[in-house]
């Protein structure tokens, strides 16, 4: 039986190819810092429109689900919102109403919403080009971009062992309320977590000293060994031709008026 490939699967197929997560680490890593460092610069309302919309248009290639990454941000924009509600309230400029004596400004709304987009078009291009990254390939990544290797060391440490942390923190609080522990807003409150805190440092510190007996075992020697070379390919090269475009969209649409 054979089976022939129809317009839509060979559009699945162009589809699939294009993935971010296929690209370049370092170039995704540089876009990255670069898109982040442009749009901060950018205060014209419709300039950080189209910045959120470019951000938007890179989650169906980043291969991170929607619905999840959504969720994310939408919890950041929660604590955007008490922004969004006091800074027409602590700029001045031309009032829009009053309440109890105080007025909210026009100048203080845009300014919220220019933060609002601003925050939300970060946040959203780094989770499509860095946040489906493996941390191991983030780690090579920024080691092939001459960062520190102390800085990559201690980046990839971090990630790699950050939920052991937590998973002892957990034990500790389990073993705290298996003798009757119960938090509230006294001294000895304080004083056990000020105790937990302690001894969750002193584990991680005797345990750091394993792992690097561990490595030194094992012929480590300050400096990690990569086997993998990265090579920039056509469509890294169209991807970030691409990105730079809209970057230099967003600019112009920020001095349009100066241009004209």
């Amino acid at each position: 039986m054979t089976y022939r490939m129809t317009s839509d699967d060979t559009a699945d197929v162009r589809f699939t190819r294009w993935r971010i997560i296929d690209l370049d680490p370092r170039m995704r890593i540089v876009l990255a810092a670069t898109f982040a460092l442009v749009v901060v610069a950018l205060s014209d309302l419709m300039a950080l429109t189209l910045a959120v919309l470019v951000a938007v248009a890179l989650l169906p290639l980043s291969g991170l689900p929607a619905k999840q990454t959504l969720k994310r941000m939408a919890g950041m924009d929660g604590f955007i919102i008490f922004m969004l509600l006091l800074m027409p309230f602590s700029v001045p400029g031309t009032p829009m109403f009053t309440v109890f004596g105080f007025a909210a400004s026009w100048e203080g709304l845009w300014q919220a919403v220019e933060i609002t987009l601003t925050a939300n078009a970060v946040i959203l291009a780094l989770m499509c080009l860095v946040g489906s990254m493996e941390p191991v390939t983030m780690g090579h990544a920024l080691h092939a971009l001459k960062v520190p290797d102390r800085l990559v060391q201690l980046l990839m440490f971090t990630i790699r062992y950050i939920e052991v942390l937590r998973e002892e923190y957990l034990r500790l609080r389990a073993a705290m309320r298996v003798r009757g522990f119960r938090p509230g807003t006294n001294w000895h409150t304080y004083r056990s977590f000020g105790y937990l805190v302690g001894i969750l440092l002193v584990r991680s510190l005797e345990r750091s000293e394993r792992i690097l007996g561990a490595m030194k075992c094992r012929g480590f020697t300050g400096r990690f060994v990569l086997l993998e070379r990265f090579r920039m390919g056509e469509r890294d090269w169209m991807f970030a031709a691409f990105i730079i475009a809209a970057l230099v969209i967003l600019i112009m649409v920020q001095f349009r008026h100066a241009i004209a």
